[in-house]
């Protein structure tokens, strides 16, 4: 796979998420609007550290983590 293929991964992964966390709001259910908003802000930024590090993210749930280690 290439890194453009990577980052359109994430993207998409993303897209889907927050469709998701939209339907779950429509049906009033919250937590999971925010599980999933959480999901949507992970994986863009897994997107735009793939992208300025060239390099694959690191695999955990922590956003704070994740914006430190892709320097944005």
């Amino acid at each position: 796979m290439t890194q453009e293929e990577k980052i359109k991964y994430w993207i998409e992964l993303s897209d889907y998420d927050l469709e998701t966390a939209v339907a779950m709001l429509k049906t009033k259910r919250y937590l999971y609007v925010a599980f999933m908003c959480h999901q949507v802000i992970e994986k863009i930024f897994k997107a735009c550290f793939s992208k300025l590090k060239t390099a694959t993210p690191p695999y955990t749930h922590k956003l704070i983590y994740l914006a430190r280690s892709g320097d944005f």
